[in-house]
């Protein structure tokens, strides 16, 4: 019986969740980077400007949908001797369109007098103050998805944080496996690693590739940080709903640029369908990796991978000829072999 892990059905709609505009710290405006993303071949944008969440409605047009969402920063005190304190960044975008007040509101700190008149908070809920601690952030995730949020843990490599740290955090729906604004700064941002210490623990979170695009530079400069991050939502129409619904669902892939055309398990065999790639990896739990490559030295377009329930999870990861890659989430035996 053929299962289908990314949808038979539906449109591939690319994204970037993960953008800053002029209400933060990025040189756009929303409607600058909407002009630019949707010029992209981009379908869905989320502008998570740093502690503030604005809905942005107004933008969205029968071939664009923008999604509300935010960005909460966790830092550490700064340690003697320490040049860079440790910081965790979540971002929460919206699973519906009607939600407009910002969870985890502080009323005097984190946001500036002249952006907080842009918020909406709700008034009988008191003051979240941070803390760098586990608890804390993991008090915001659970908060985030209670009210209605996808959550997403963003940039560890940049935050400075190690596993000793980002082990700690529960209940996100994803981790950015790769961050492109960190990237064309100057860090190794691609967190294939990462991912698989989450799921290790067990933790059945989805991999997501961001810009977290803040536009300081011109385009076609080296540092211009959008348009290298993005995921591919595979969905039965843009809508608010659907789009939404895929995101729970798991129904996208991660990349820096490679396409996954087709998932499917068949007969105790996965099977993938990709473009060109010089190696299609099929990562598992265990020791029982595999990879697959075209004929003749040239470039591999399909795979097909036997697994077997004791290799615990497996995903699959693209690599194309500069070394950019595209991520599935992973899938469990129970997933596989029901």
């Amino acid at each position: 019986m053929r299962k289908y892990l990314l949808p038979k059905d539906g449109q591939f709609y690319k994204a970037n969740l993960h953008a800053h505009s002029t209400f933060s710290d990025g040189r756009l405006t929303p409607a600058e980077l909407k002009a630019a993303y949707k010029g992209a071949g981009y379908s869905v944008l989320s502008i998570t400007d740093h502690d503030l969440m604005v809905p942005h409605h107004d933008l969205t047009d029968p071939d664009f949908l923008m999604l509300t969402g935010f960005e909460m920063e966790f830092n550490e005190p700064r340690r003697p001797g320490v040049v860079d304190s440790r910081t965790c960044h979540i971002c929460l975008v919206a699973l519906d369109a009607s939600i407009d007040t910002q969870p985890c509101w502080h009323r005097t700190k984190y946001v500036d007098e002249e952006r907080r008149q842009y918020a909406k908070f709700d008034p009988d809920e008191p003051d979240y103050e941070r803390e760098y601690t586990p608890e804390c952030i993991n008090k915001a995730i659970r908060i985030g998805r209670e009210k209605g949020f996808f959550v997403t843990y963003n940039h560890p490599v940049w935050s400075l944080e190690r596993y000793p740290e980002y082990s700690r955090y529960e209940g996100m729906h994803a981790m950015e496996i790769s961050n492109y604004s960190s990237i064309v700064s100057g860090w190794d941002e691609y967190n294939g690693a990462a991912y698989d210490d989450f799921l290790c623990q067990g933790k059945r979170v989805f991999p997501q590739g961001t810009d977290d695009n803040h536009n300081h530079q011109q385009p076609g400069h080296p540092k211009w940080d959008s348009f290298g991050g993005f995921i591919w939502i595979k969905a039965p129409a843009l809508t608010y709903p659907a789009v939404s619904a895929a995101l729970v669902n798991g129904d996208f892939y991660a990349s820096q640029g490679p396409e996954i055309h087709d998932l499917y398990f068949e007969d105790g065999v996965l099977h993938v369908t990709c473009s060109p790639a010089v190696r299609v990896y099929c990562i598992t739990e265990a020791r029982a990796n595999k990879a697959a490559y075209g004929e003749n030295g040239g470039l591999a377009t399909t795979a097909a991978f036997p697994i077997s329930p004791d290799e615990g999870y497996v995903r699959i990861s693209v690599q194309d000829e500069r070394g950019l890659r595209a991520d599935t989430r992973a899938f469990f035996p129970d997933e596989l072999f029901e």
